[in-house]
């Protein structure tokens, strides 16, 4: 039998330990792991969603990698066209690890109304369109229909919608201009079929969807030129790797780029988050284990008479650590109970209950994403637990210093 695990036990369920002079210290110790592993667990999930919102919101409109011609400029507007014959449209099968490729083009306009006007970006598509992303930001109406013949169907976001008081079904004129200023403007009447909001008001504030078919018409572009290609990767963590396959497997009159160097300043400022994450786990486990420490050390002090009746009875100084190691790793895992009882619980009710809203123009997101996975919990469990035990390595030292006769007279 382990006889310290067993005295330990013993020691845990005896009420006078439970109404002892440690008591408000012991939990005192428990609730710091509590709140630390509530605020860890808030820390990685916030953290990480926040991440994954705002990467999945730019994919939405660009793809993980864009294939555009080296003449382009850095407008958002496509300038050059690009032949849709390409070895590696429609599917890219040079490279592994290609989910889809489509084919866009872009062009400025002005939406007209009778009272006001606006600024946005027609971002022309086809059938081959991956509508995945525009589904989950669909709030009114459906996607748009390309596959037949061109027609005038187009998505909309909520905040252009609400800035020119626009509803489902709506038309709405949009004005091109040509390269030669002394001609005539197009103008194309759209139908408004659905309506989006992505939270990334950047990218609502720009882009309206419609058929790739008018803008090669107003371009005078051939049916087979486009604006450029966006390529979709099955893992995101292969985005580097990739996105260097991909400009290695495209004619040299091509250029390649990951939305993470195209949209550098973004992806730059969620990395910070990382910093964030690590520094609050950090601190928390630090403020734990030195309230776990404190607890520790007052045990032993209530638990003197104790340790030096072990000591004559031969117990040695290893297995009397021990035994008190075994108890603080019960308080340990008590408050780790509870930390992710409450801590979860947080966690799906903002999932579900959406209960902390959020500045779109600052975030890009209209409420704190919450991003909740086994794998990083039981770390973090597992990983608290380890370290408070490490840190009490050294408090339960004292214990070899502690003279059994001494011990024994302790009052």
């Amino acid at each position: 039998m382990n006889y310290e695990f067993f005295i330990a036990k013993r020691i845990i369920g005896s009420k006078a330990y439970k109404s002892s002079v440690s008591a408000p210290i012991i939990k005192i110790g428990i609730a710091a792991i509590a709140i630390g592993i509530v605020v860890m667990m808030i820390a990685i999930a916030t953290g990480i969603g926040l991440q994954q919102k705002i990467r999945d919101k730019v994919v939405a409109f660009n793809g993980h990698v864009t294939i555009t011609n080296y003449d382009s400029n850095a407008s958002q507007e496509s300038i050059v066209p690009i032949s849709s014959n390409q070895e590696f449209y429609p599917e890219f099968k040079t490279v592994e690890g290609i989910k889809h490729i489509q084919a866009v083009a872009t062009k400025f306009g002005v939406i007209r109304t009778e009272t006001d006007f606006e600024g946005a970006v027609l971002k022309g598509v086809g059938g081959d369109y991956n509508w995945d992303y525009f589904k989950e930001f669909l709030l009114e109406g459906r996607v748009p229909n390309y596959e037949g013949a061109r027609n005038e169907e187009v998505l909309i976001s909520q905040y252009l919608a609400n800035r020119l008081k626009f509803k489902l079904q709506d038309k709405l004129q949009m004005v091109f201009a040509k390269e030669d200023p002394n001609k005539m403007p197009n103008i194309i009447t759209y139908t408004i079929v659905g309506i989006y909001s992505s939270g990334y008001q950047d990218f609502d504030a720009t882009y309206l969807i419609g058929d790739i078919r008018h803008l090669q018409r107003i371009n005078g572009w051939k049916p087979d030129q486009v604006g450029n290609f966006e390529v979709f990767i099955d893992n995101y963590n292969d985005l580097d790797q990739k996105g260097v396959e991909i400009f290695k497997n495209t004619p040299s009159t091509l250029n390649s780029q990951t939305i993470t160097e195209k949209y550098y300043s973004v992806f730059e400022w969620i990395k910070i988050f990382d910093n964030n994450i690590y520094g609050i786990i950090g601190i928390m486990i630090l403020v734990a284990g030195i309230n776990m420490v404190t607890a520790l050390l007052v045990l032993i002090l209530e638990r003197t008479q104790m340790i030096g009746i072990l000591k004559a009875l031969g117990s040695n100084n290893w297995s009397i650590r021990k035994l008190f190691l075994y108890n603080a790793a019960y308080l340990i895992i008590l408050g780790l109970f509870w930390g992710n009882v409450i801590g979860l619980s947080l966690l799906f009710a903002q999932k579900f209950l959406k209960l902390i809203p959020l500045d779109p123009s600052v975030y890009y997101v209209t409420e704190a994403p919450v991003y909740i996975n086994l794998g990083y919990i039981l770390a973090l469990n597992i990983g608290t637990l380890v370290l408070c035990l490490v840190m009490l390595l050294v408090p339960s030292y004292i214990i070899t210093k502690i003279s059994p006769v001494k011990a024994m007279r302790f009052d």
